[in-house]
């Protein structure tokens, strides 16, 4: 008796089976699946090249659309950042007392700053017959009026808070 390999006849012809068994079954299911693809890709091209084509124009001028809409969006995205940045958003507020004989922290100031560090300090000093209100405009963190210590300690608050350097100083101050 002969091997085969190292294997005898009758096992080779076994293997033999095996292999071509699992081939069989190999070559079935990539049948299906081309099938399967085929299906799909008739699908796909139904009515000819023609629409494949007219879809590809399609695509791309919904593709030019989206672009477009897209630059428009961020345009409108970037003004109004500019605009938030002009809000007034930044607000601190601190009470004191002014006239330290009399009374409590009734006399406050209260910044109202945008991301330019323009704005509006808001002072009132409550005294024990009078109140009296101030409102001194901000130019990038400095006032044309002089500021009192407390505008000059809320305006530093905000600028703190912000991440913003310290108010420069003016002559005014």
């Amino acid at each position: 008796m002969e091997l085969i390999f190292g294997l005898e006849p009758e096992m080779w012809e076994a293997v033999q089976v095996l292999v071509i068994g699992f081939m069989f079954l190999l070559i079935i299911v990539l049948w299906i699946k081309l099938a399967r693809m085929n299906k799909k890709y008739k699908r796909m091209m139904r009515g000819g090249t023609e629409n494949l084509e007219q879809m590809l124009i399609q695509m791309q001028e919904s593709y030019r659309q989206a672009a477009a809409a897209n630059q428009n969006y961020m345009e409108s995205v970037q003004h109004l950042e500019k605009e938030v940045k002009k809000l007034k958003g930044h607000v601190e507020v601190i009470r004191y007392n002014a006239f330290p004989d009399q009374g409590s922290d009734m006399s406050f100031s209260i910044a109202f700053l945008d991301e330019e560090r323009d704005g509006v300090v808001l002072t009132g000093i409550h005294g024990r017959n009078e109140s009296y209100l101030y409102a001194k405009p901000i130019k990038q963190g400095v006032s044309s009026y002089s500021l009192s210590p407390e505008e000059k300690q809320v305006i530093d608050l905000i600028m703190e808070k912000a991440g913003k350097p310290q108010r420069p100083s003016s002559g005014n101050d």
